[in-house]
């Protein structure tokens, strides 16, 4: 008879192996979350919350229109897009012909001024002659009665011949008071003046300068040094004032006009440091830069629409809503890596310092852009103005000199 086996299996003394594993793991998960958490705390606290960035940020800078201030049919054209042009370089010609014939006309006009009024000051010195002459007549008159009116109170006379004395006396006396009246006529036309600054002359002398300026407006110059872009004018072209024709951009004076949202400005101060990347060249160039203004208003909103939104309705939404912010680029830094008007950008401001005012204190204390390619054109015309009335007052009268 076979006997039941009593023999019982081993019990297991060792733990199991896996449980340590995954305690390990757990530490490791919990030391990397704690490391993570740390990481982020620092970087927040050392770098996120003293920064603001933004890719909507673009290359912004002068694009000065060419337009004409006169009528006229283009002959040349100087410059297509994409030419260096300097300040003061012809761009566009009109036919010059009108001009010429009206700068013409003023010039003869203002020597006929002139010439007219050398005549108002001779008249001058002749109604003065009259009335000497004419104080003359009457000083003989006068002793004349005098000398009748002793001889008819002795009876020598007649009383019909002292009459007739009587009467040429008073005849004189007229014509003496009529000469001096006309004197004072023609005197009041040239009184405390010269020639050069008599009103006749003067308007001629307006007249003439604005002729001179319609014909020099028949060249188109360039009011800056920069880039040619959008021509449109055509060779023929009859343009009229104010037509676009082409612009000039100068690429020396850009600067990045970035859009942050209105939760990003409450810490940015004009004049903190930015840090500007393009897609241009990449992360290879950097730029740097500082803040020259935040914007008056929101530039994505309807602040300054012509008809604003009326958000009193069931379906509104909430929008954040963007600020222009005007960032300054380091201009040697731009000179070394040039950048076109529009090219997108990435900027980042370093809040650290915040002494900076949100707003502008003062009003700008000179002209921020500045051209002086027109100042010789009324220096040139004035030097006109001056040889022709000194041609034409050459033998002027000793009365236009006192």
């Amino acid at each position: 008879m076979a006997t039941a086996d009593t023999t019982q299996p081993p019990e297991n003394t060792q733990g199991n192996p896996n449980s340590g594993k995954r305690k390990f793991m757990l530490l490791i998960l919990a030391a990397v979350v704690v490391l993570s958490g740390a990481g982020v705390w620092a970087y927040h606290e050392f770098y996120g919350r003293w920064s603001e960035s933004t890719d909507d940020a673009y290359v912004n800078g002068n694009v000065v229109e060419i337009t004409p201030l006169v009528t006229g049919t283009v002959v040349s054209i100087g410059a297509d897009d994409g030419d260096l042009v300097h300040e003061g370089q012809v761009l566009v010609n009109f036919d010059p012909n009108d001009a010429e014939i009206g700068l013409q006309n003023a010039q003869a006009n203002l020597a006929r001024t002139v010439r007219q009024v050398r005549g108002l000051y001779s008249d001058v010195d002749g109604m003065k002659a009259q009335v000497n002459a004419q104080k003359a007549e009457v000083q003989k008159a006068q002793d004349n009665f005098s000398r009748r009116k002793n001889l008819a109170a002795g009876g020598a006379i007649s009383q019909e011949e002292l009459s007739h004395a009587r009467d040429d006396l008073t005849s004189a006396q007229n014509a003496l008071a009529n000469a001096e009246q006309k004197l004072k006529t023609t005197s009041a036309l040239v009184d405390d003046t010269v020639v050069s600054s008599h009103p006749d002359v003067m308007a001629a002398a307006a007249q003439l300068r604005q002729a001179y300026l319609n014909n020099s407006r028949s060249v188109l110059i360039a009011p800056v040094t920069g880039y040619v872009a959008k021509r449109s004018v055509q060779l023929g072209q009859r343009v009229q004032p104010g037509t676009a024709l082409m612009a000039v951009i100068p690429l020396d004076q850009l600067w990045i006009d970035a859009n942050f949202k209105e939760t990003q400005l409450r810490d940015m101060r004009i004049g903190q440091p930015v840090e500007i990347e393009t897609d241009l060249y990449g992360s290879s160039v950097k730029y740097s830069g500082t803040i020259d203004s935040l914007g008056a208003g929101a530039g994505t909103g309807s602040a300054f629409a012509l008809l604003p939104a009326q958000n009193a309705t069931g379906n509104w939404i909430k929008i954040v809503q963007r600020v222009p912010v005007r960032v300054h680029v380091n201009a040697q830094e731009l000179a070394k890596h040039p950048l076109r008007v529009g090219l997108s950008t990435m900027v980042d401001v370093d809040l650290h310092d915040q002494s900076g005012p949100v707003l502008a204190q003062q009003p700008p204390q000179k002209a921020s852009f500045s051209t002086n390619v027109y100042d010789r054109q009324l220096a040139e015309a004035d030097a006109m103005i001056t040889q022709l009335i000194h041609d034409n007052s050459a033998a002027v009268s000793k009365t236009a000199q006192r």
